[in-house]
């Protein structure tokens, strides 16, 4: 009697937009330098509002009776630019640092299609960067507040317009996240997009006043900077901000543009 010997064929695994998104859950988990550069995202948040808030002084650029109703909340966000450093070059790092490291090549293998990888990198670092920014402007107000107790600005949580601002600053953080994920599968240089990530946050606002006055006006209105401030500022009365909703808009419309951007790329060009 003879016995034969039945081998089992191994499972075939489905590419799903869920199992890519598992997939890049767990590569942003297991670099170290994902947290501790997110911390320090958080850290710049905290750091620097509360010591603003803690700095004030009522005959200050912020003081006297002129002072603006939302004095205290432009302390406690004073470190929104350099957070949005952090969190943006995060982002690149997510994106651009799987091609110098030659990683990018197992990550298509795996996902031929290469586009739910962006949307998967977007879906994960976007939300991870918006709670993390939010919790951090949440703690910086709240540190700030209980510095400013008793001056004129003071505010608290249940003033109007207070969260609006907080989520406005975790939506924006959030936002340049993602923008650091495209901007990475653009140029594919982890030095190169976190220079040209710096440029479009700190440097180009400035480079504007170089145009005509009517059009440098109506350009820095809409670039990611001071469309970011206008949603997290409780009044937009300087002349270079819009509406919060006009500038959630703008915010938007970089994120869909670089997106599309970002997504051509990927689809024409080798790895």
């Amino acid at each position: 009697m003879s016995t034969s010997t039945v081998t089992a064929a191994p499972p075939v695994y489905r590419v799903t937009g869920r199992r890519v998104v598992r997939s890049e859950w767990s590569k942003f988990w297991s670099l170290r330098s994902s947290w501790i550069t997110l911390g320090v995202a958080v850290l710049f948040l905290v750091a620097i509002g509360s010591v603003a808030a803690a700095l004030y002084t009522p005959d200050g650029p912020l003081g006297g009776k002129d002072a603006d109703s939302g004095a205290a909340l432009t302390l406690a966000l004073a470190g929104t630019n350099l957070a949005a450093l952090a969190v943006g070059a995060l982002g690149v790092l997510m994106s651009a640092g799987e091609y110098s490291t030659g990683m990018v090549r197992s990550t298509f293998a795996a996902v031929p299609g290469r586009l739910p990888v962006l949307w998967a990198k977007c879906a994960v670092y976007g939300p991870i960067a918006f709670v993390a920014a939010t919790l951090g402007a949440l703690v910086s107000f709240l540190v700030g507040s209980a510095a400013l107790h008793g001056e004129p600005i003071a505010l608290s949580l249940g003033d109007a317009g207070v969260l609006r601002c907080l989520l406005g600053a975790g939506l924006y953080l959030g936002l340049v996240g993602m923008y650091g994920v495209t901007v990475g599968l653009l140029v594919r240089s982890t030095a190169g997009g976190i220079a040209i990530l710096a440029g479009v946050v700190l440097v180009l606002p400035g480079l504007t006043g170089l145009l005509p006055s009517s059009l440098g006006d109506t350009v820095s209105r809409y670039l990611p900077s001071n469309a970011g401030q206008s949603v997290m500022t409780l009044h937009a009365s300087s002349d270079s901000l819009v509406g919060p909703g006009a500038g959630f808009a703008a915010l938007l419309v970089w994120a869909v543009l670089l997106l599309a951007g970002a997504a051509l790329r990927l689809r024409r060009s080798d790895v």
